[in-house]
Parts: structure tokens; C-alpha cells; sequence
């Protein structure tokens, strides 16, 4: 397979033309992408998704697809309708999680140039998008471990600085490695909607886009999967517990060509899930976001007990999966 980073450097430099090169040897292995746009600019992402597909041939895997559904599932339809073979992943929350600079830097400093950006945030004047700050929460600060879970105004102001100058001051500082967790225009009732919908059509698998690292991470590291399993199939119905299994194990296993793995079946490796369907639920939240899920009492990876009655046993059977 392959993977890209549209909207991360030095991915954003690649174009369509060379993308649909490389993915031309692919066939049915997929092409992964964060693309190059997500909600308000989904169609010029997904636009260039499907023509990279059209191009090369291969199957396409869309990573943490999100937004407003009426934008962006009709995208998925048109292209499936075109017998293109296009699937995604979302996970169930309303913020994201990426690098600051990838969303606080402006396009012109040259982010994937580390020396070059830094001598240039010391040197030069900024034109900041101060709408942002507000929605940015700072997840991965080395070296200022105390801004930690605050947002990027509050560190500011407990920094005795301006939003701007403490932002360039960390990016400097942690040489473009601080990170972020960031809310979405859409939070709020539209935005959950959204996410209900993408997450019920047939070209979705479940997802986290787990990233673990610094004090404040995401906690869709912990929660993602319990937070389907318990508020989108119990609470709200989006999906059965069947449809919920396709969702989280067979889709991804034939998205991804993993053989002999997705299904209970006679034959078929046994990696097995046990859990209280009445029980299951995310308890990792924004404030807190390192507690793990509660309800899941067995995990078995290739018929190996890692998790017994809730605690883990300290196998390790797992192994990279190699073609």
C-alpha cells in the first residue's frame, strides 16, 4: 500500500499527477490519504481523491473523513457510483488532533524546511488567523509541559502573553513539534449529526487516529471503538451491534487485505473481543482524556488472552503485518 499526508509537508507539494504515478502499481492494495481538504473544502479533497483513483486504478482509503455529511458523503456516493472503490474511516468526536503549525502556520513559511520556517517565525511578521485560537487546545508542549490541556489563549494569558507571540514562541521552542487538539466550526448538535451519518453509511470502518503522545492527548486514543459500541449502537441506534461488527472488523480487514482475520468464522484467526454491551462506554473526555474504556473484559490477538477479566496479562502476540 501507500499513504500521504496532503495537508502535512512535504506531502503538500506532491500533485495529482504524481500521486496517480505512484499509485499506479497498487491495484487492489489501498492508497491511503489525508487529503487535501476536509470539511469545507472536502470537494476539492475528495475531487482529487477520486481523480487519483480514476488515474491509477487502485482502491482509495480516506483517513478520518469528516464534516458536514451533506457535503461530503454525496462525494463518496459519486464515486462508488462510478465503480471506484472508495472507503473511509471516522472517529466519533467533534475536535481533532494534529501539529500546531499545521494549522497555525501561514502557507508561505516553509513548514516542511524546519531551519528555514524557525529562522523565519524569529525574523519575520505574521499574519496570525486569530479565529482559530480559541477552538486550539494545546495537547504537546516539550518543555512547557504546564500549558498542557489549556487552551492556547489561556496558556497566553497565564505566559502574560499575546495569542500570536506565545504561539510563535512554542513553535520556535518545540521546533514545530507542540500539538493540538482542535474543535471543529461545526461543534454542537449540526456537527453531531454529521458524524452520525457518515459513520451509518457502507463505505465507513471505524477509526481513532490515535496519537499519544504529550499529557493532553486526544481521547480518542482510549475511547473511540467503546464510544461506538455504547453511544452509537446503544444509546442512539446508528448502528446494530452486527452492523457495528462489519463496521470495526470485517471492513477494515478487506480494506486493508488482512486475510483470515474480521470474521468468527471455522478457519479464521481468532482475534476476539469480549464485552458488556450493556456496560460498554468511553469514559476518556476531553478534561481527562487518559482513562480507558469501561465494558471490555477479554481481548484474544491470534487466540492469545492479552486481556482477562479486565486486566491485561502482558502477552504480546501481536506482529506487523507483512505481504
Amino acid at each position: 500500500g501507500l499513504s500521504t499526508g496532503l495537508e502535512y509537508a512535504p506531502g503538500r507539494y506532491a500533485d495529482t499527477a504524481e500521486l496517480a504515478a505512484l499509485c499506479a502499481p497498487l491495484g487492489a492494495l489501498p492508497y491511503v490519504t489525508h487529503m487535501r481538504g476536509y470539511g469545507a473544502n472536502a470537494t476539492t479533497g475528495m475531487t482529487e481523491v477520486t481523480d487519483i483513483a480514476r488515474r491509477s486504478g487502485a482502491a482509495v482509503h480516506v483517513s478520518h473523513y469528516h464534516g458536514p455529511a451533506a457535503t461530503l458523503l454525496p462525494l463518496v456516493d459519486r464515486a462508488r457510483d462510478e465503480g471506484l472503490d472508495v472507503t473511509f474511516d471516522t472517529y466519533p468526536y467533534l475536535r481533532g488532533s494534529t501539529i500546531l503549525a499545521m494549522v497555525a502556520l501561514p502557507s508561505w513559511i516553509p513548514a516542511a524546511d524546519t531551519d528555514r520556517a524557525l529562522s523565519l517565525l524569529k525574523s519575520e511578521r505574521i499574519e496570525w488567523d486569530e479565529t482559530i485560537w480559541p477552538r486550539i487546545t494545546l495537547s504537546h508542549v516539550p518543555g512547557a509541559e504546564w500549558a498542557e490541556g489549556l487552551t492556547l489563549p489561556e496558556a497566553a494569558e497565564q505566559a502574560g502573553s499575546e495569542p500570536g507571540e506565545f504561539c510563535r514562541e512554542i513553535l520556535v521552542e518545540t521546533r514545530l513539534e507542540a500539538g493540538c487538539v482542535m474543535a471543529r466550526p461545526d461543534e454542537g448538535p449540526e456537527g453531531e449529526e454529521s458524524v452520525r451519518a457518515i459513520l451509518r453509511h457502507p463505505a465507513h470502518t471505524g477509526g481513532s487516529d490515535g496519537i499519544y503522545v504529550g499529557g493532553h492527548p486526544h481521547p480518542r486514543g482510549y475511547g473511540a471503538f467503546a464510544r461506538m459500541l455504547g453511544h452509537h449502537v446503544r444509546d442512539t441506534g446508528d448502528l446494530t451491534l452486527e452492523q457495528a461488527a462489519v463496521h470495526l472488523a470485517s471492513h477494515p480487514a478487506r480494506r486493508f487485505g488482512l486475510a483470515g482475520r474480521g470474521l468468527v468464522r471455522a478457519g479464521q484467526v481468532a482475534d476476539i473481543v469480549v464485552f458488556d454491551a450493556a456496560r460498554v462506554q468511553d469514559l476518556a473526555t476531553y478534561a481527562d482524556p487518559r482513562v480507558p474504556a469501561a465494558g471490555v473484559d477479554d481481548v484474544l490477538v491470534s487466540g492469545v488472552s492479552v486481556l482477562a477479566g479486565g486486566t491485561l496479562t502482558g502477552a504480546t502476540p501481536g506482529r506487523a503485518i507483512r505481504p
